[in-house]
């Protein structure tokens, strides 16, 4: 059984007011190519197919042009909503696409959908599971309480996971694969992903133990878990300037025989290049315009400059738009930035608690801790906050 994971195309994207349609429009052509080649038996989309809920008429077109020719290739595919997408819009005439064979999974109901697919070895079930946050668990549970019963505690994201996986009753002596959009613990995030205070959207992997392979999106970076189990295949293209240094790709995962438990399993990670790469330069006003400087660039990528001169250039952004025309951002790196603003680096979050964090950053600010008036005031706010995301 071969199959292709995709996460995270953010269709409708503008990056520092650039309209990314034309690049993704372009990887996508790529990516349909990889499937064309490949020839997998299904293509996995675990999230963020848009970039906003609403998104805007040209990345829905984009979308539909590439999901109808998935459909004319006459494999299987499944597609689950992010924490970007809107559940509603995203599954909108699901029941009809589900005959050619494009499956959605929308807002989670308690229910979730799983399609099996087989070969030599037997059947591959595909557990679709859309972004969730506890108060969907929660909701679930309690509309299907008998009075009187007492409810499980939902209280964080690992909560809310477990009890959704839980209820799938997995059978674990056969292939299974899940479809899944969150933040699995001590996984490496970048610029262009929101990151809560303290971790409060942390999944423990620990609850995907049921799953042969677990598919997916959430993060930018392509990354694996014990060992390539637990996979973010990442975003098909650079979203932040943080990501410059990222090889963007599909995975392509193939499944064999399950035996004393364990899925033979083996992953391989087809390259996709970008129209315009995103890429940061440094240096002075003047080494950048010259001509040695840049003749082997890609003077039309996305750039990040960063000027080094001690003096602002006038007319600098002009003047680097007419050698780099696509330049997203200019900064300086010179004495005048270096003493203008001073912040403490920020505290290492690792295994402490929202509390313990602000705590610690408060004190490398004003060189005392916090009092218990102003400790119990952060630790109303903070609890507060994690109601307003649950």
């Amino acid at each position: 059984m071969k199959f292709i994971h995709l996460s995270d195309l953010h269709l409708g994207k503008r990056v520092n007011d650039f309209s990314m349609t034309d690049d993704q429009r372009h990887i996508l052509g790529q990516i349909t190519e990889i499937i064309n080649n490949e020839k997998p038996d299904a293509v996995l989309i675990a999230g963020d197919v848009y970039d906003k809920p609403a998104p805007p008429a040209e990345a829905v077109q984009l979308f539909d042009d590439f999901i109808s020719g998935l459909a004319d290739m006459n494999l299987e595919v499944f597609i689950i909503s992010g924490n970007h997408d809107s559940a509603e819009r995203l599954s909108f005439g699901s029941r009809i696409m589900d005959k050619r064979g494009i499956h959605f999974a929308g807002g989670y109901d308690g229910r979730t959908h799983m399609f099996s697919l087989e070969d030599e070895f037997g059947k591959v079930n595909f557990y679709m599971l859309p972004f969730l946050k506890p108060v969907h668990v929660r909701a679930v549970i309690e509309s299907e309480a008998e009075e009187g019963e007492e409810l499980p505690e939902i209280r964080t994201f690992t909560d809310a996971v477990g009890c959704a996986v839980e209820r799938m009753r997995v059978d674990e002596s056969e292939r299974n694969v899940l479809i899944c959009h969150q933040y699995v613990t001590d996984a490496q995030r970048c610029e262009s992903e929101e990151i809560p205070v303290g971790g409060l959207d942390n999944v423990d992997p620990e609850v995907f133990r049921p799953f042969d392979y677990i598919a997916l999106g959430h993060l930018h970076g392509p990354q694996s878990y014990g060992p390539s189990r637990i996979r973010y295949c990442g975003s098909p293209l650079k979203y932040s300037f943080s990501e410059v240094d990222q090889q963007k790709s599909v995975t392509v995962v193939e499944f064999g025989a399950k035996t004393d438990g364990l899925c033979r399993t083996h992953l391989k990670t087809p390259a996709l290049i970008p129209a315009r790469d995103m890429r940061v330069l440094k240096g002075s006003f003047y080494e950048l315009t010259d001509k040695h400087y840049y003749k082997d660039i890609n003077t039309d990528d996305y750039f990040r400059i960063i000027l080094t001169d001690e003096e602002d250039i006038i007319g600098a952004l002009a003047g680097l738009r007419a050698v780099y025309p696509n330049i997203m951002r200019l900064d300086y790196d010179n004495t005048r930035t270096k003493n203008a603003f001073f912040m403490p680096d920020a505290p290492d979050n690792d295994g402490k608690s929202p509390i313990e964090i602000f705590d610690t950053l408060y004190e490398s600010q004003n060189g005392r801790p916090m009092d218990d008036e102003q400790a119990e005031l952060v630790k109303n706010l903070i609890e507060k906050i994690r109601r307003e995301n649950e």
